[in-house]
């Protein structure tokens, strides 16, 4: 999933609203430890990889994000009143700290392009109707272990330029992350985007005229249109194996995954807005940080996915959806809505909400459990879709669906993430 934003200094704004942040890179002085309740990973950053070393004013990164004894001292200064120092490259959510904006737009990280050892470049196939959107692409990127970020993060994109306003470096764009913390090849060292082509034929905005539209790495082009080519969507999907890509953050804190491995997930996505949930399924069902010394996953709750597209063709990750839940199907649901190959039993069109609706019982009780999340990525109508869903359920139960979510929301249960 992208969002666009200005350059600024900071990339907050725009970016995952600061909800709580469950993932720690290491426990501070003074709270708390928890080292005698299992957790989902074996340690914040969850991996085994060897700590790169130091470059510039790059921050070393490995079992640990930053020396224990560092952070332990600051937060036991804030404890004695004192001015707390603000770190560069970590945010500090409800006592616990998350890598946050190391690259900045001004001095983004330049990253490479690698091959992904899971999926080709071009995920999706062309739809029926020649829809110009039809291509998402799936990109891994190298940084070297020098980018650290969590499942539920994004990372800005600094294509060459010129944006729609003519700017050059254009504005960066944000990508929710797909790939876990980890990595797609669990080395620590990459991050894999999931990023749709934007391509408007005969639109109100263009930046190619007749004539002037030439084929895109996936071979389609429209030379006898008027065309906008999204800047940033269609420098990331065009590139090759080898290229050099500016990278800034990461950012956002909204879409973290709790650290209780009994917890209940439920994700509801549309198209690209499976990215985030991509991320957090490789960690539960998939990657080595994941497991037990004996293979079993540390992962003990419930995770239901729920994935909206127009059709079939678009569906992300299937595979890897199909594989979960043949693995662990005590553990692991997931249902599509094709809202254009899809209907009802009442003949309606089959959207995320209608979907959601032949399980509206079950949800609604798993809900009222205080070990249950439910987070949302990619489109704004999700949200009216929920209160749609569950509203005459909460109704029946004599309670608002909207008060409701509120409760959910100040619990940290409730994440959303929609464009």
């Amino acid at each position: 999933m992208s969002r666009s934003g200005r350059v600024p200094a900071v990339l907050a704004a725009g970016a995952a609203c600061a909800g709580a942040a469950h993932w720690a890179f290491v426990t501070p002085a003074g709270l708390p430890t928890r080292e005698s309740a299992p957790q989902l990973r074996a340690t914040a950053r969850g991996s085994n990889a060897e700590a790169p070393k130091m470059t510039g004013s790059v921050l070393p990164t490995g079992a640990l994000f930053v020396a224990a004894a560092a952070a332990s001292a600051a937060v036991a200064r804030r404890a004695e009143g004192e001015v707390a120092v603000k770190k560069k490259g970590v945010k500090v959510v409800h006592g616990q700290e998350i890598p946050w904006n190391i690259f900045s737009p001004k001095a983004p990280y330049q990253g490479k392009v690698v091959k992904n050892v899971k999926h080709s470049q071009t995920l999706t196939e062309p739809t029926p109707g020649g829809d110009a959107n039809w291509e998402t692409a799936h990109i891994t990127l190298d940084h070297g272990g020098n980018v650290p970020y969590l499942e539920g993060q994004s990372i800005g994109i600094i294509a060459p330029g010129p944006d729609k306003k003519g700017e050059t470096p254009a504005r960066i764009r944000l990508y929710s992350i797909a790939s876990s913390a980890v990595g797609d090849d669990e080395t620590s060292k990459t991050v894999t985007l999931c990023v749709k082509r934007n391509v408007v034929v005969n639109g109100v905005y263009v930046n190619r005229e007749v004539g002037e539209d030439k084929p895109d790495k996936a071979g389609t082009h429209y030379p006898n249109d008027k065309v906008y080519r999204g800047v940033c969507s269609n420098h990331v999907c065009d590139l090759s194996v080898g290229d050099d890509v500016m990278i800034t953050g990461p950012t956002g804190a909204e879409m973290l995954l709790p650290d209780d491995p009994e917890a209940n997930i439920v994700m509801l996505a549309t198209g690209t807005g499976i990215a985030p949930m991509r991320s957090y399924m490789r960690l539960l069902f998939n990657d080595k940080v994941g497991a037990n010394a004996d293979g079993s996953r540390k992962f003990k709750g419930l995770a239901w996915l729920f994935m909206g597209v127009p059709f079939a063709k678009s569906l992300l990750y299937d595979d890897e959806h199909t594989e979960y839940k043949s693995k662990y199907p005590d553990q692991f649901r997931f249902d599509y809505a094709v809202s254009r190959e899809q209907k009802n039993a009442a003949g309606q069109k089959m959207y995320i909400q209608t979907k959601m609706a032949e399980y509206a019982e079950e949800l609604w009780e798993l809900m009222q459990n205080p070990k249950t999340h439910v987070y949302m990525c990619g489109l704004k109508g999700m949200e009216a879709g929920m209160a749609e869903c569950f509203g005459p359920i909460a109704e029946k139960a004599g309670m608002d669906w909207l008060e409701f979510a509120k409760t959910m929301k100040k619990a940290d249960r409730y994440h959303v993430e929609v464009y």
